[in-house]
């Protein structure tokens, strides 16, 4: 029974019910074979070809050659089924190397940044799910759990570590994106990646009033937007940018100094 809060059973939302294996699952399928998991790989096989738009629960019923109605009996709802989409895609995260063999906090928070970076880029459709909340269902809170112990000896307090997760996760995320829709133009175009930013740089030159807009008349006159995209670039500079400045939090916390974020659990002596 689902309560007027969403929660199956009362205490958890159904999706995460399904997700951590708690809903007493059909003891047999209105057709022999049919699972949870075989309906949420079909699910995914349907996003990964033609986008997480083209999911429906009538599009899994026909590729798995069932009724719509029989997969009401394992998921109650496409948003529930968006989650456990979600779940298999990306997956647990693997052991960190640099956890491993003490690299510190630094490599392994590049290295679990890195990781969960790979995972969104094989899985773009994954990014069009939306966010219902914080981290709960079993593989999110591993990736959590997993950034927590990269920042185990970096001498932040416990606010602050989350604090930087939640920094570091929306900026893989965040380029993630960006890549995801840039790939979609370039799709939608029928062009390449580097004849799209010509095309964008073109536009620019007639557009841009080198009085009105001196900065990006400067970009242009340099020829930097000429230059070939590169997204591990990109990505390189933007975690340096990130983790230059946790190391400055970390050091300025190491003089006495008060943590940003005024909780009374700001970064302790390293």
């Amino acid at each position: 029974m689902t309560d007027k809060n969403g929660a199956a059973g009362g205490d958890l939302p159904a999706s995460l019910e399904a997700a951590w294996g708690l809903r007493d699952r059909p003891a047999k399928g209105p057709k022999p074979g049919l699972s949870l998991e075989r309906i949420v790989a079909a699910a995914v096989g349907i996003a990964a070809a033609d986008g997480l738009g083209a999911v429906s629960m009538g599009k899994v019923a026909q590729e798995l050659g069932v009724s719509t109605m029989s997969l009401y009996r394992y998921v109650s709802a496409k948003d529930e089924l968006y989650v456990l989409m979600q779940e298999s895609a990306l997956g647990a995260p693997g052991p960190l190397a640099a956890l491993e063999n003490g690299a510190g906090w630094r490599a392994a928070l590049t290295e679990w940044a890195t990781a969960q970076r790979e995972r969104y880029h094989a899985h773009l459709w994954a990014l069009r799910i939306p966010i219902g909340g914080p981290p709960a269902t079993p593989n999110s809170v591993a990736w959590w759990e997993q950034g927590l112990q990269a920042l185990e000896d970096s001498g932040l307090g416990e606010g602050d570590k989350t604090s930087v997760i939640l920094l570091v996760s929306n900026f893989v995320r965040s380029e993630a994106l960006m890549m995801s829709d840039l790939a979609a133009a370039v799709a939608a175009r029928g062009v390449t990646s580097d004849e799209l930013m010509a095309s964008h740089e073109r536009t620019l030159k007639r557009l841009v009033d080198p009085e009105r807009h001196p900065g990006i008349a400067r970009q242009l006159e340099t020829g930097v937007m000429s230059e070939p995209d590169d997204p591990e670039y990109e990505f390189t500079f933007g975690m340096e940018v990130l983790l230059g400045g946790v190391e400055a939090l970390i050091r300025k916390a190491a003089g006495g100094a008060e943590g940003p974020e005024g909780r009374g659990d700001g970064a302790k002596s390293a």
